[in-house]
């Protein structure tokens, strides 16, 4: 480890802990991240850096001058998921919200977004309590509603690019299934890009004992759920990657009935835009011609219903990065491989047009990872992202997020 980096003390250490079990303990949904927001607000001002608050509703921004210099952005993001909490923790969550439909709904921090907001804060702190190490200005970001794929762009409607120094690099992490003290850096693609549709395919309905004067809608539905595996396996070279899952199919009211008509909702990722295009494209044909084929009354209605952008980390900024936490890190620090998780932090660099780097830091029991990676059973014994037992391991894991979002921020503004 590098003697001029930073590390976290002591008392800081103790008082981020407390942070982060008191976030975890009160989660809230996108864009209701009020609370969240406001405690990130309050300790920010008394880091001494200039605040804005409500940016696209709940996000915060805080900025930090210190002389002459580049200009660093770091964004963390702050909303939970509607699941219901299953970890054991002495802190988990116990909140519930109420839904459109007026049901209760738990939420938890099933996601890892309350160590992102945590490990900022820290960031912050100390780049606020060592101003003689660095020059330049540190903009740190807390940004609503990552899950719902809007809360970027909301932000940006809302003056993101006016209300905020522009900086030269913006820098983002996120906690992974990996062990505890790995930080993983990667140039080019990184996160997948996501969409997800709903597709409703048309029909004639009628008892089910009179077929004939029909036109079966869960049949069509059926045979493009089918045919839509082949898009990946039949249509893309075996190098290049990409998902198609169907998720959801409803129709129809009871066992004798056949409907009028079938929804379908599925979700594709993919890594670059002209895979993205084929597949899309693709579904649309296949959607189309089944269709035509069963003699559907109506044409199929396609909805996208949420999109995330793809993460295509930098290869400059990248590498940079990746110096610095391999002379901070040691061996802690590695390539990652490609993930098929989706984000929308790239929307705020793109609004600024600016370089930025995004990597994955781990938040798994070391012992018990490597037990599991011995028996070969990571996916069934490590629970992961949007799990109702994902729990970040408290412990190395804020430390080594503070200390990385810190390398990474003075790998331009350090002296």
């Amino acid at each position: 480890m590098s003697d001029r980096a930073p590390v976290v003390p002591d008392g800081l250490r103790t008082r981020l802990e407390e942070v982060y079990r008191d976030l975890h303990r009160h989660p809230e949904l996108g864009l209701r991240e009020h609370r969240t927001a406001g405690k990130v607000a309050e300790a920010l001002r008394s880091f001494g850096h200039e605040v804005t608050h409500g940016v696209g509703g709940t996000g915060v921004i805080g900025v930090l001058e210190n002389g002459d210099g580049p200009t660093v952005m770091a964004r963390a993001d702050m909303d939970a998921l509607p699941v219901r909490e299953q970890t054991g923790l002495p802190y988990a969550s116990t909140a519930t919200v109420t839904a459109p439909d007026g049901t209760e709904q738990p939420v938890m921090h099933a996601c890892g977004h309350d160590m992102h907001v945590t490990c900022l804060l820290g960031c912050a702190h100390l780049l606020a309590e060592n101003r003689d190490t660095w020059r330049g200005t540190f903009v740190a970001l807390f940004q609503p509603s990552e899950e719902n794929g809007d809360g970027a762009k909301a932000m940006i409607a809302d003056g993101l690019t006016s209300r905020s120094p522009r900086p030269d690099v913006v820098l983002a992490q996120h906690v992974l299934p990996y062990p505890a003290g790995y930080v993983g850096t990667r140039p080019g693609p990184f996160l997948s890009a996501a969409d997800s549709l709903r597709i409703t395919v048309h029909g004639r309905g009628a008892h089910g004992s009179m077929p004939q004067a029909a036109v079966d809608p869960v049949v069509m539905a059926a045979m493009i759920v089918v045919r839509l595996q082949t898009v990946v396996s039949r249509e893309l070279a075996a190098t290049t990657p990409a998902v198609v899952t169907v998720g959801s199919i409803h129709a129809g009211t009871g066992p004798n009935v056949i409907p009028d008509s079938a929804v379908i909702e599925l979700n594709v990722r993919t890594y670059d835009d002209a895979t993205r295009s084929h597949v899309l494209d693709a579904i649309t044909r296949i959607v189309r011609a089944e269709c035509e084929a069963s003699r559907s009354p109506r044409e199929p209605e396609i909805e996208r219903t949420t999109s995330f952008p793809p993460t295509v980390n930098d290869e400059a900024a990248t590498r940079r990065v990746a110096e610095a936490f391999a002379a901070h890190f040691g061996d802690d620090a590695h390539t990652i491989d490609l993930q098929t998780a989706s984000e929308d932090m790239s929307e705020i660099p793109g609004a600024f047009g600016v370089p930025f780097t995004y990597w994955g830091i781990g938040c798994v029991d070391p012992d018990r990872y490597a037990e599991a990676a011995r028996r070969g059973t990571l996916d069934q014994d490590i629970p992961v992202n949007h799990s109702p037992a994902f729990a970040p391991l408290l412990q190395p894991t804020l430390d080594t997020g503070v200390r990385a979002l810190t390398v990474a921020a003075l790998a331009w503004l350090g002296t």
